[in-house]
C-alpha cells in the first residue's frame, strides 16, 4: 500500500445541502470539521450542533489549520471563495473545488490558491449528490489531483483523476450539464405546455413509445421537484455551462435558455408559489401535474410582469 498524507481536519465553505451531507459523512469518519456559510441559518446551526461541526463566522476561521478545504457554493462564487480562503490557507493544504464552474473560472481560482501556497484541485461531481453522498462519482483535475486522490478516497470518497491539466474535469461536467440541466428545463416546459392543452397523457404515451426505458411520470416528478427546490443553484451552474460553451467558440443557445427557465422556476419558488420553503410539503408533490398547474396559474396571472 502506498504512503500518503492523512487528512485529519476539513474546512467546508458552503453549508447548504451538499455541504451538510459531506459534513455528516466526514464526521462519521472521525474527522474534525469546521464550516462557514454566508447565510448561517438556524437550520444550519442546528445541524452543525447535532453532528459536531464547528460552524464559524468567517472563511478564515474555517480554513485556519485545515488540511483540506472544500468549496461547495453557488457557481458564481467560485473565484470569490478561492480569494477569500487564500490568505488563511496553510502551506501545502489541499483546496478541493466542488463548484460547477467553467474551466476558465477553475483556472482563475487555482491561480489564487496556488499563489498563496495551497494545492488547488478541481472537482467535478458527475451526478446528484444525495443518493450517493460522499461516494458520488467525482473527477479530479490539476497538477495536485493525484496527490489528493488516495487520501480523499481513504476518507470515504469515490474520486478518480481525469487529468493533470486544469479544466478537463470541469469541461466534462459542464458538457454533461448541457444535457442534464437542459433535459430538466425541457421536461418542465414540455409537460407544462401539454398540461395547458390537456394532452399530457398523449405526450407521455408518445415518449414511452420512443424511450421505453424511462418512467416519464416518475422522471417528470423528480425534475419538477429538484428544479423547484434547487433552481437558483442550477440556474447559476447553467450560466457557467453557457460560459464553457462560449469558451469553446460556440453560441450557448440551449444552455442560455435552460438557465432562464431554471431561474424563472427559482423566482417563483422564492415567491412562495409552491408553498413555504422549508415546509414538509415544499417541492414534494407526488404528481408533477400539481406543480405544472401552479406554473400555469402564474403564467396566466394578469399581474405577471414579463413573458413566461
Amino acid at each position: 500500500m502506498s504512503h500518503f498524507e492523512a487528512i485529519a481536519s476539513v474546512a467546508l465553505v458552503g453549508y447548504g445541502e451538499v455541504g451538510r451531507i459531506l459534513a455528516e459523512d466526514l464526521r462519521a469518519q472521525g474527522l474534525a470539521v469546521a464550516a462557514f456559510d454566508i447565510r448561517a441559518t438556524a437550520a444550519m446551526q442546528a445541524h452543525a450542533a447535532q453532528h459536531g461541526v464547528r460552524l464559524v463566522a468567517s472563511t478564515a476561521q474555517a480554513v485556519d489549520g485545515a488540511g483540506l478545504v472544500m468549496s461547495a457554493v453557488t457557481a458564481s462564487q467560485t473565484v470569490a471563495v478561492a480569494e477569500a480562503c487564500a490568505p488563511a490557507i496553510g502551506a501545502g493544504a489541499f483546496f478541493l473545488d466542488f463548484n460547477s464552474a467553467s474551466p476558465g473560472a477553475k483556472q482563475r481560482a487555482a491561480a489564487v490558491v496556488d499563489a498563496a501556497g495551497g494545492r488547488y484541485v478541481e472537482g467535478a461531481v458527475m451526478t446528484s449528490v444525495p443518493p450517493y453522498r460522499s461516494r458520488v462519482p467525482l473527477l479530479l483535475g490539476g497538477p495536485h489531483a493525484e496527490a489528493l486522490r488516495e487520501p480523499l478516497n481513504a476518507i470515504g470518497f469515490a474520486a478518480r483523476v481525469a487529468s493533470v491539466r486544469l479544466g478537463v474535469a470541469s469541461a466534462t461536467k459542464m458538457s454533461r450539464s448541457v444535457m442534464i440541466k437542459g433535459l430538466e428545463a425541457m421536461v418542465i416546459e414540455s409537460f407544462t405546455t401539454a398540461r395547458h392543452y390537456g394532452v399530457e397523457d398523449a405526450l407521455i404515451a408518445s415518449l414511452v413509445e420512443t424511450f421505453p426505458g424511462i418512467d416519464w411520470e416518475k422522471q417528470a416528478t423528480y425534475f419538477f421537484q429538484r428544479v423547484i427546490e434547487h433552481g437558483r443553484r442550477r440556474s447559476e451552474e447553467v450560466r457557467e455551462v453557457a460560459q464553457t460553451v462560449r469558451e469553446a467558440g460556440l453560441q450557448p443557445w440551449s444552455a442560455a435558455g435552460t438557465a432562464e427557465r431554471q431561474a424563472w422556476v427559482a423566482d417563483l419558488a422564492d415567491a412562495g408559489v409552491f408553498g413555504e420553503r422549508g415546509s414538509p410539503g415544499f417541492a414534494r408533490s407526488a404528481d408533477w401535474r400539481q406543480e405544472a398547474d401552479r406554473l400555469l396559474a402564474q403564467a396566466h396571472s394578469p399581474k405577471k410582469d414579463e413573458a413566461q
